[in-house]
């Protein structure tokens, strides 16, 4: 079941986190002789509590404030004290960790490759090394390339994860390549869970192809699996703590107290192809 979830209640939960997580079973149509290769695959691998892709937005849509805020909102959040509180409180104490930007479904380019952060000094490299790229943007926004992207970094992580996240941030609908809920339901199949942080600082405009209600079209559209969950952030000053809130809530896997309805178990509010639909009547294609 997903969940929506508030700041300030995740920032304490996220902090005094403990227990035992779960790894998910990856379900598909391969054949048992090459499941039991992978098996023994991650077997041989060093394990982490969580395996977390951060697939970011930097689409012309998002301005270069927002742009720098963002970069530092990660940066930021990965060395806080209450980041490094919720890591010691998983059964392993370390994650394993990339960070990617996106755009077009052709467009994405990794900023982090697979580190491990296992506390503060390999917390603070990862942050220094966030900071050092520029910053770009780029035309097009594109979830479902960003989720099909981001799938198959899973097998190149040197780690084994009794989780696997996928953390989406965007401004956004999808409004280039396939639609984002083939994307969704193929990463969901894998056992992957997908998390969101819809961008909602400014007031929604046609020049830039924002929508109403973005949250919601990220919780009907974009995440989903066990426990996954939205973190909107509408305030340009809660940019930061949103982040924070966000990574907190990964890293210790604690689900909010209020359910959000299955998207299987009722229509989205917001047409998964509303972005599709907005370019297709302002350019013709």
């Amino acid at each position: 079941m997903r969940w929506c979830v508030s700041i300030g209640a995740v920032l304490l939960a996220a902090a005094m986190a403990g227990g035992v997580v779960s790894g998910f079973a990856a379900p598909g149509p391969r054949q048992p002789d090459v499941q039991r290769a992978d098996k023994r695959a991650d077997d041989a691998k060093p394990t982490v509590d969580v395996e977390l892709i951060l697939a970011v937005d930097v689409s012309y849509s998002m301005d270069m404030d927002e742009l720098a805020v963002q970069r530092e909102g990660y940066a930021q959040a990965i060395v806080s004290k209450e980041f490094l509180q919720a890591l010691k409180s998983g059964p392993n104490g370390k994650i394993s960790i990339t960070y990617f930007e996106w755009a077009a479904s052709s467009d994405q380019k990794i900023i982090i490759p697979w580190r491990l952060i296992d506390g503060p000094e390999t917390a603070d490299a990862v942050s220094a090394e966030i900071m050092r790229t520029p910053v770009r943007r780029a035309s097009r926004t594109s979830i479902s390339g960003a989720i099909y992207f981001a799938m198959p970094l899973f097998d190149e992580d040197p780690y084994h994860g009794l989780r696997r996240v996928i953390d989406i941030s965007g401004d956004g609908p999808n409004n280039n390549g396939a639609p984002v809920t083939g994307a969704r339901d193929e990463a969901l199949s894998k056992g992957i869970v997908i998390n969101g942080l819809p961008i909602m600082v400014k007031e929604p405009s046609y020049s830039t192809m924002d929508i109403d209600n973005l949250d919601w079209y990220y919780e009907d559209c974009v995440i989903g699996g066990p426990g996954s969950f939205v973190v909107p952030i509408k305030d340009r000053e809660k940019f930061k703590e949103a982040i924070r809130t966000k990574l907190l809530q990964e890293v210790a896997d604690r689900r909010p107290e209020r359910p959000v309805v299955r998207a299987a178990e009722k229509e989205p509010r917001v047409s998964c192809l509303i972005g599709e639909k907005i370019w297709q009547d302002r350019w013709g294609r």
